[in-house]
Order: C-alpha cells, then sequence, then structure tokens
C-alpha cells in the first residue's frame, strides 16, 4: 500500500511548514490527488489517519478535491479528458495519449492554529 509512504511524506511537508511558518496545531489538510496518480482516496484516508498519530496533525479532518486526468493526443493533438492512463484518442484511435494533468498529488491547503 503506497498510500502509507504517502501519508509520510506529507507528514513531512506539514512538519517543514510548521518550522517555517511556526504552526502548533493542524485542523484541516486539503490534498488534491489526480484520477490518474494511481492513489486510492479511501486508502488515503485511512494512511492519513494513521500517520499523524501522536503528531501535530492529529485529529486533523483530511479533505480529497479529485482533478480529472487530461491528456493530449501525440498524433493529431486533440485534448481529451482520460480516466485510464492509457487509452485510445477518441478522435483518430490514437494511442499516444501524453498525460498532460491529473497524475499528481499534492497538499493544496492546510487550516492551521
Amino acid at each position: 500500500m503506497h498510500e502509507m509512504s504517502l501519508a509520510g511524506s506529507v507528514l513531512q511537508i506539514i512538519e517543514e511548514s510548521a518550522r517555517t511558518q511556526h504552526f502548533r496545531k493542524v485542523r484541516c489538510v486539503v490534498l488534491e490527488i489526480g484520477q490518474l496518480s494511481a492513489v486510492e482516496p479511501d486508502a488515503m484516508r485511512f494512511c492519513f489517519d494513521e500517520v499523524m498519530r501522536g503528531t501535530l496533525a492529529e485529529g486533523a479532518e483530511l479533505q480529497i478535491v479529485e482533478t480529472p486526468g487530461v491528456g493530449r493526443c501525440l498524433a493529431c493533438g486533440v485534448v481529451v479528458t482520460m480516466r485510464e492512463q492509457y487509452g485510445l484518442c477518441p478522435c483518430c484511435d490514437s494511442p499516444r495519449l501524453e498525460i498532460t494533468a491529473g497524475n499528481q498529488m499534492r497538499v493544496k491547503d492546510l487550516t492551521v492554529e
């Protein structure tokens, strides 16, 4: 379950932000998770709660904003919505789709004290 490792990375970001911005408690974490990122939101929720135990983010609310997958066909140039990492261009049936958005995960916002 790579979500546990990702939750650990989120904690590192939170702790670094706490050092530089001088806050002591996190109330809410907003994560943007792309639909093509291979991150399962339910698994991330579980792992987030486990990893944050005993830290300044213990009990913090986790809000997940899912971002759509977007790609560009390298054959015809059309921009398409993607639900899977691989597929065919709906315009020319080329399998040469390049993902341009929706394959990332990032900490979008923190509500802190």
